[in-house]
């Protein structure tokens, strides 16, 4: 089950020629693929593009009226192999997936598709985020599409563009017969507008024809001789045919005023923050009228020489605003005009940051340092009264909102699991621990701190495996289940137990693949009527040789416990697996809350779990807080008027996963967590029961609170 599901608006996907669509620009893009007679279509879920995943998914019926397949796949190399469909045959193919972390993954099947070169069109759509909106390293696709001769657009953040840069791809990975990436951000993933939409098309030749009809073509095959031979091709008739259609259909756009002795470079995908700035300085209005002249660059590389030549030569200075390091394309513009012996000042990294996100503030600090140098004249003005109140001014957000570092869901089956080992590294002394992608790396973070190092999506175990010593404590290492089928499976587990490791793999296996949106995995357990499900971590693991395993429900803290001092001290030698599963309590809310407040409407009987803390129990000390650091968990003023330590309380975001007290118990703590039960629509039985419990509990209430009353104002005097 997705975190979110598009069930209802991929039935836009049908809209016809003339027809405008309205929607998000993941939408956007499905409907672009469909109108270019895509073949096929796959990928791997992540963000910024995780959303894109779930609406080919939602929309399979659509794809398959029009002979469309769609694969979940395996990881982002399984998806990038996919396109070796489009090699020999006239298949159009997309995939799509998160970069860089994606790309590098896919690394190798894509060097040798830009090797060999495409007969169809091969599109790869790469959510692509830099600076504080990202969660991965820093670094940029820039470098690989330079280093495989891969083009690279990078639309301006609106429908339109974007569906036209879908279609345009196409044309141009056909034109040049090589793949051609796509890129975008999370705000243009999920950026809503409109298009007027064209008739959805089915190839007419379709994957059913190459099966039926294969064919092949030596030059083709990355096998010397002919891989030497690509090289060339690449440079000597690749690039010239890109070149020419960028330059022919016009894929870069000159916007704003067509004169001025200073202008603006922008990647595409920047424009709209770039002209919110402009805005602010009262150098352009919401729609992007300018009098500034603004190169577009809807298509980052290749660059097209003689536009740049012809933009900048009648121009004093440019700024070039482009995000991310190194200044590729800054570097680029620079060679391109000197050979040309034109010298336009290029300014770039001398007034924006070297790294970091661009945002509006950020372009508009280096648009006033810009043109005070290089255009006195255009002096920035105040910003007009529709960009805010007087006074309007762009506020560092680093400097006004709290740092808020990534945290474990209320309720997260993952708690639990570190709230365990807390307890054993209490026992046994402190370990290693290898963290992997996922939530689990959210470990690192107080109140836990456990976690040393992490080194990519189901890698945590081979993270660890240079720890082969002997030694008097093990390693243990974590993977979730998304990582395990995605890449822990052969890299981590076949890993260890091919070279006899004897350290300790902790798996959390919560049905999904919680950490890219909540999708079905190999060994989700819900039933999915187009992919295999239920196929169990544990029969994987010990297939693969691992003979020590321990399947342990999650919320049971006091056997996780067990367990794993078991795994750490066991004389046994050889890798060791230990399974925590239980289900990923926001996807178990999503799922049951609307059952259960329709049964309620309807008038049913409903029982609902409901946790707290007993404050005249409550030591105040607030250990329980400490080990498990569950939002839900806080504290509040104490009852009692002789302590003033203020005691722990369970609010209304309590999801009863009863983490609290299973800690409380584990750990030897006070006494002091209850477990209530709500009961919606009760019935004659219940609530004869409730007001027994209310008289018997009530009796022993009056007593309490007339000692407490006595010990405050005393015995009358």
């Amino acid at each position: 089950m997705a975190e979110r599901s598009f069930a209802r608006e991929v039935e836009r996907l049908r809209i016809g020629d003339g027809e405008v669509f309205r929607g998000e620009g993941i939408l956007a893009v499905t409907k672009a693929l469909l109108q270019s007679g895509v073949s096929y279509v796959g990928g791997y879920q992540g963000a910024p593009i995780s959303h894109l995943m779930d609406v080919l998914s939602d929309g399979q019926e659509i794809l398959g009226e029009l002979g469309v397949h769609f694969e979940a796949s395996a990881s982002e190399a399984a998806a990038a192999a996919m396109l070796a469909a489009s090699v020999n045959y006239p298949l159009r193919g997309a995939v799509t997936w998160k970069s860089t972390v994606g790309t590098n993954v896919a690394s190798d099947a894509l060097s040798q598709l830009a090797s060999s070169g495409v007969t169809g069109g091969a599109l790869i759509i790469l959510g692509e985020d830099y600076g504080e909106g990202s969660s991965i390293m820093q670094e940029r696709s820039h470098a690989f599409a330079m280093k495989s001769q891969m083009w690279l657009l990078d639309p301006r953040p609106n429908l339109a563009s974007i569906v036209d840069a879908v279609e345009k791809g196409f044309e141009l990975s056909e034109a040049s017969k090589t793949p051609v990436f796509l890129e975008l951000r999370i705000r243009a993933c999920h950026v809503y507008g409109s298009f007027v939409a064209k008739d959805n098309i089915r190839a007419e030749f379709g994957l059913s024809d190459a099966m039926e009809k294969p064919t092949r073509e030596y030059s083709r095959v990355v096998l010397p001789p002919s891989n030497f031979a690509h090289e060339a091709e690449k440079i000597e008739d690749r690039w010239p045919k890109a070149v020419d259609f960028i330059r022919k259909h016009r894929l870069n756009e000159f916007l704003g005023g067509d004169r001025g002795e200073v202008g603006i470079i922008v990647q595409g995908g920047l424009y709209n923050t770039l002209n919110r700035a402009m805005e602010l300085a009262g150098l352009s209005n919401a729609f992007g009228d300018t009098d500034i002249p603004i190169y577009c660059l809807n298509v980052t590389y290749p660059l097209i020489d003689d536009e740049v030549k012809g933009f900048c030569l009648d121009k004093k200075a440019v700024l070039l605003v482009e995000e991310g390091q190194p200044e590729y394309i800054e570097q680029a513009v620079e060679s391109i005009l000197r050979k040309a012996d034109i010298q336009t000042k290029v300014i770039g990294k001398h007034v924006l940051p070297r790294a970091g996100e661009y945002t509006s503030g950020v372009i508009l600090d280096g648009l006033t340092k810009f043109f005070a140098q290089y255009a006195p004249a255009h002096a920035l003005c105040a910003p007009p009264e529709s960009a805010g109140a007087p006074g309007f001014a762009v506020t560092d957000l680093a400097a006004a909102v709290p740092q808020r570092p990534a945290g474990f869901c209320t309720g997260c089956p993952e708690r639990p699991v570190f709230s365990a080992m807390k307890q054993v590294e209490k026992d046994i002394g402190k370990f290693h621990v290898s963290c992997d992608i996922g939530c689990h790396l959210f470990s690192i973070l107080p109140p836990f701190d456990i976690g040393n190092t992490t080194m990519g999506y189901g890698l945590g175990w081979a993270g660890a495996s240079a720890f082969g010593a002997k030694a008097k404590q093990r390693t243990v290492s974590m993977m979730g289940d998304g990582g395990f089928w995605h890449n822990g499976l052969t890299s981590g587990v076949g890993n260890a137990v091919f070279n006899k490791n004897d350290n300790v793999l902790i798996v959390i296996d919560n049905g999904y693949s919680a950490a890219t949106g909540g999708q079905d995995i190999l060994s989700s357990r819900a039933s999915n009527k187009t992919k295999s499900t239920n196929n169990p971590i544990a029969r994987a693991v010990r297939g693969i040789g691992v003979e020590w395993i321990e399947e342990v429900h999650t919320y049971d803290i006091a056997r996780m416990k067990r367990v794993l001092k078991d795994a750490m001290t066991t004389a046994k030698k050889g890798p060791k697996v230990i399974i925590a599963q239980a289900e990923c309590m926001l996807n178990r809310q999503r799922r049951e809350k609307p059952l259960r407040d329709k049964a309620i409407r309807e008038g049913k009987r409903v029982v609902r779990a409901r946790y707290g803390v007993d404050p005249d129990t409550c030591t105040g000390d607030h250990s329980c807080i400490r080990i498990s650091g569950c939002p839900s968990l806080t504290i509040r003023d104490n009852p009692d008027p002789l302590r003033e330590d203020p005691v722990a309380y369970v609010n209304n975001d309590c999801v009863g996963c009863g983490v609290c007290g299973e800690n409380a118990h584990s750990a030897v703590l006070c006494p002091s967590f209850y477990r209530a039960e709500l009961v919606y629509n009760p019935g004659a039985v219940d609530r004869f029961f409730a007001r027994c419990r209310a008289a018997v509990i009530g009796f022993f209430q009056r007593g309490a609170d007339a000692r407490r009353a006595r010990f405050a104002f005393g015995d009358g005097e």
